[in-house]
């Protein structure tokens, strides 16, 4: 195999991925639910080989899991497990919101707030998809604000994996307005003058959002 046809099949493999990653994250693919490889090669229009070479990356990266007959599924956790994920995740994300309000530069902070705006506007909107993705994008603008993408990685694995769950507590447009809502405090103390603040500040809003996921995930 040449290495044009090596690069397209990556590329090829690396789109199916972001795809299915967005489709979790989203909760358009729940957890426990079954991934059919014939099935995602004819919805992608490509052969099982980039289709399999992009869930067998998401099986290492503990997004999906292998089930029977050689099968994946989403990750599926119990209230045990997500309660400490969540608990990592707090930590992690403090850290996030420490070294962000301590490194912050121009871009990072103008990054941070166009993502709040595409937020906004797709609560507005009422376009939970594009909410989902928005917020996504604003997490990911604060780990970057870090300036440490070991803590990026860090944080970025457990928002992958939390996706489903929760997804599941933004449902209605008064959700999305009310995260809204909370990320403008949050950012607020971020943008502060005071790392204690941002510190606390953000371990304030993981716990916030951890007793709203456990209470949709029952």
């Amino acid at each position: 195999m040449d290495k044009n046809s090596t690069s397209l099949r990556a590329s090829t493999g690396q789109r199916i991925e972001s795809a299915l990653l967005d489709d979790i994250a989203s909760g358009q693919l729940a957890p426990g639910e079954r991934l059919d490889e014939t099935k995602l090669a004819h919805r992608f229009d490509v052969s099982r080989t980039p289709v399999r070479e992009a869930l067998s990356r998401l099986t290492a990266q503990g997004v999906l899991v292998s089930g029977e007959k050689r099968g994946v599924r989403v990750a599926q956790y119990s209230r045990e497990e997500l309660a400490q994920m969540f608990e990592a995740m707090q930590e992690i994300e403090s850290v996030c919101a420490r070294l962000a309000n301590q490194r912050l530069t121009l871009l990072a902070r103008s990054e941070i707030e166009a993502a709040q705006e595409n937020c906004k506007a797709a609560a507005e909107a009422n376009d939970r998809l594009a909410y989902i993705r928005a917020n996504e994008a604003l997490h990911l603008a604060i780990y970057r604000a870090t300036d440490n993408r070991y803590i990026c990685d860090l944080a970025s694995d457990f928002r992958r994996k939390t996706g489903p769950f929760r997804a599941k507590k933004l449902e209605t447009q008064a959700d999305l307005i009310a995260s809204v809502q909370n990320h403008e405090e949050l950012l607020a103390k971020i943008f502060s003058d005071d790392t204690q603040v941002a510190v606390d500040g953000m371990r304030k809003h993981m716990t916030e959002s951890f007793m709203r996921v456990l209470a949709v995930n029952n």
